[in-house]
């Protein structure tokens, strides 16, 4: 039995077991504060990255809006735009390609997901969806200017070529092999086709339901014969309803930067609506008393004139006055001298009154068409051989076919197959009233309905109408590319150039224009060599 010291009392007992007991308790109570200070610390880290993460982004934005406002000038987009429509061989999705490469990766005025609303616009509007998705990009770079000068440039050159192949038209089609170059080109678009919709799904198809949308909507075209505008609207359908149940409600953050985008939308519409004018001007002058100064400065100098009856009048030798009537008829010539020359002029001006008939009936045909046709250009071809071939029997069923192959062969849309038509009935005053008269109700839509498209971009409906419309976008241009390869491919040699075209476009990222006319002169040289 061991015998406690003396010194060990009943109270040093009791404190001496429970002294550990107070160590533990003390130190959990020192590790309670550190354990508080690391989460506040954890969660000022986690607040600073993200700050940091926004700032970043800020920083990466006011970099790229200089290097746009550097870059996209009118007579930037213009030209480039003209760089487009020279090079933009292959008509419909084949021309979005080459618009994707110069607006997207060469000259980075747009993101990608910003060139997908484009096409989405773009294909929800009358009218060819690249006309309107450069109308809608010039519009949103500079404004209806912008606008107006990137449309401009990118079907000049194709309207251009359009009228020196008409000129040319009858001597054009007695050249031999000329088919052969076509075909050439049919590979290259139909390689380049599917390389655009491969990398532009790649970057916007990112969820199980986007992949499934794209595969419906390569089905709904081909083997249901779904229209263009059909499949872009039931995939955005489908997109807010996914969204809306996946994301009942937003982040606090992207709540917040919504919010504070729709401040600086108001702010900006209050600062345009109260913009106030430095001077008053009142018919064209400074101020009222300059005005009133002016008008009277005016009436003095027309009471001053002299009467019209005292001008009309002219002195005679004897001092009298005869009128200016009678001066006039004294050197009359004899009226049957002048007659001949009367009906001369009539007569010449009577091939042009009747050309100029027909131009304008043809542009109203034209405007009409572009008013209410949705679907692009290849939609707008049966229509316009009903009004041209069928009711007023301008062209023959071959000169349109020949038409529609023009269009589809030089660069820019498919639709500048009017200029051509054009041309064929009232000369150069059709052609340029067809051309601008097929494009000009997309053009003014584009603009209407890319005004208010920007005010709703935050709106959260709206951003997930537009991710169901990506995967959309990305199964039609796999179509487009089906489509041209069963119609314009029909012999091993065909699809032994498309397969080859499309892993160099992969691997190695060539210019387009150089692949296309690669292809079409291979196509030629090899015609001649076998034959």
């Amino acid at each position: 039995m061991k015998i406690l010291p003396q010194s060990m009392t009943r109270s040093n007992l009791d404190h001496a077991c429970c002294a550990p007991r107070v160590l533990c308790v003390s130190s959990t109570c020192a590790k309670l504060p550190q354990a508080v200070t690391q989460t506040k610390l954890g969660r000022l880290t986690y607040g600073r990255q993200r700050v940091r993460k926004i700032q970043t982004r800020a920083r990466y934005g006011r970099r790229r809006l200089k290097r746009i406002s550097r870059t996209a000038t009118l007579g930037g987009l213009f030209l480039s735009f003209l760089k487009i429509g020279i090079t933009g061989f292959g008509g419909g999705f084949a021309v979005l390609s080459h618009i994707r490469n110069v607006v997207v990766h060469e000259r980075g005025w747009l993101g990608e997901h910003d060139f997908i609303e484009a096409l989405a616009l773009g294909q929800s509007l009358p009218g060819t969806s690249a006309g309107n998705a450069v109308t809608y990009m010039g519009f949103r770079l500079r404004g209806w200017r912008g606008a107006a000068l990137s449309l401009l440039g990118f079907i000049l050159p194709s309207m251009l070529m359009m009228i020196v192949l008409a000129i040319f038209y009858n001597r054009f089609t007695a050249l031999p092999n000329t088919a052969q170059l076509f075909h050439g080109f049919n590979s290259a678009v139909v390689a380049l086709i599917a390389v655009t919709a491969w990398r532009m799904g790649k970057h916007t198809v990112s969820k199980p339901w986007q992949r499934i949308l794209v595969i419906l909507s390569f089905a709904a075209v081909i083997f249901l014969k779904a229209t263009v505008v059909e499949a872009i609207l039931f995939s955005g359908l489908i997109g807010i309803g996914i969204e809306s149940f996946s994301q009942r409600r937003l982040p606090r953050l992207e709540r917040v930067r919504g919010f504070a985008a729709r401040r600086q939308q108001r702010i900006r519409a209050r600062l345009a609506i109260r913009r106030t004018k430095p001077h008053r001007f009142v018919g064209g002058y400074l101020t009222e008393a300059l005005a009133e100064e002016r008008l009277r400065q005016m009436t003095d100098a027309r009471v001053m004139q002299p009467s019209d009856e005292d001008s009309k009048q002219k002195p005679d030798r004897e001092g009298g006055c005869i009128d200016e009537y009678e001066a006039d008829n004294t050197n009359e010539e004899p009226t049957s001298e002048r007659e001949p020359s009367a009906r001369a002029y009539f007569l010449f001006a009577l091939p042009v009154f009747a050309k100029f008939g027909l131009a304008l009936s043809l542009a109203f045909i034209f405007l009409r068409i572009g008013a209410v046709t949705f679907g692009g250009g290849f939609v707008m071809i049966p229509q316009i051989e009903s009004e041209v071939v069928n009711s007023h029997h301008w062209l023959t069923h071959q000169e349109f076919a020949d038409a529609t192959a023009l269009g589809q062969i030089t660069p820019g849309p498919v639709l500048i197959m009017a200029t051509f038509i054009g041309y064929r009935v009232a000369g150069t005053i059709g052609a340029v009233l067809a051309t601008i008269c097929v494009f000009l109700p997309a053009f003014l839509m584009t603009l209407a309905a890319g005004s208010s498209f920007r005010r709703f971009r935050t709106n959260r409906q709206m951003q997930a109408f537009l991710r169901g419309v990506a995967p959309a976008v990305t199964g039609l241009l796999a179509a487009a590319a089906w489509s041209i390869a069963r119609a314009g491919i029909h012999t091993i040699i065909g699809a032994s150039m498309a397969m080859i075209i499309l892993v160099i476009l992969l691997r190695f990222r060539p210019n387009t224009f150089w692949v296309l006319m690669g292809a079409g002169v291979f196509r030629f040289l090899l015609a001649l060599i076998v034959s």
